[in-house]
């Protein structure tokens, strides 16, 4: 689970009141009461997206240099505050994709894993704030696939497709058009490519909606577990790696469910000896012991 950060703001939560309920709006509702700590407001186009008092549009950070470096400043001074000592720049920068897309791919999965509807959201559809308080996304409703059987599928923005299969690559498309230009202007901050980049917005795919998912309860994330193997089975450019669920023994026979992933955040350049469960970098002795710790807690 990324940091907690960012809060809504009242211009935000007082133009949602008047904005009428979309076909993804009962989704973002249910994941606020699952986690508090994001919420999406939906606004309507003629209000314009929030870009002060903390809000940030995502198309300024793909695309102004100036208003990107203002983003990672909140990241370079938290690892000061938290660690005290000095984060190097692609580390920071690493830290802010994460703490960006680990909540930006739930504006995608969420809808799509509760009620099979995709939403499309370009980069200039999209202001985040992650400042204070809760994680926060103001959002233009716009397009949306769904199944022909949908209750939904007549709606005037609906995008009916032919089946659950379809119903994926739309998803898959959906996340990398909203990830792409992100990726873009992150990318060399990072000192990476393609490859590499593309293998952290796996991750955040699935540990976002799989850590969701569970808060739902333990049949929603059976199925998560389920859904996200059909949906990123390992050969699906541009993304990298399947979900790589896999259970392992704890030292009582408990079982221990982790999974494989894809990408390293950095964060043991900071603290070699607190790495997450699921870093690569561990082996199976140090990973085993880190999630019988945390099933423990």
């Amino acid at each position: 689970m990324p940091i907690p950060l960012p809060a809504p703001r009242s211009a935000a939560r007082s133009a949602a009141r008047s904005t009428p309920r979309s076909p993804v709006t009962a989704a973002y509702a249910r994941m606020a009461e699952a986690l508090p700590t994001l919420t999406v407001t939906e606004l309507p186009h003629r209000t314009p997206l929030p870009t002060t008092d903390g809000w940030i549009t995502t198309a300024a950070l793909a695309e102004d240099p100036t208003a990107l470096d203002t983003f990672l400043a909140w990241d370079d001074e938290q690892v000061l505050r938290d660690n005290g000592k000095q984060g190097r720049p692609d580390v920071i920068a690493s830290f802010g994709l994460h703490r960006y897309a680990w909540p930006a791919c739930l504006l995608f999965t969420t809808p799509w894993f509760l009620h099979r509807r995709v939403p499309r959201y370009p980069v200039t559809h999209v202001s985040y704030d992650r400042t204070r308080g809760p994680m926060a996304f103001a959002v233009h409703p716009g397009t949306f696939a769904c199944l022909p059987d949908d209750p939904a599928a007549d709606h005037p923005d609906a995008r009916p497709v032919p089946d659950e299969d379809a119903l994926r690559a739309e998803l898959r498309e959906a996340i990398a058009e909203h990830m792409e230009p992100v990726l873009a202007a992150f990318g060399p901050r990072m000192r990476r490519r393609g490859r590499a980049l593309w293998g952290m917005v796996t991750d955040e795919i699935v540990e976002g909606l799989w850590y969701v998912a569970e808060l739902l309860g333990e049949h929603e994330k059976k199925r998560a577990e389920h859904a996200l193997d059909l949906l990123l089975p390992g050969t699906t450019k541009p993304y990298v790696g399947s979900p790589a669920f896999r259970v392992l023994t704890g030292p009582n026979g408990e079982p221990l469910p982790t999974r494989d992933r894809a990408s390293c955040c950095m964060y043991y350049t900071l603290d070699a000896d607190d790495t997450c469960a699921s870093c690569p970098r561990n082996c199976e002795t140090v990973r085993i012991a880190k999630l019988t710790a945390a099933a423990a807690s």
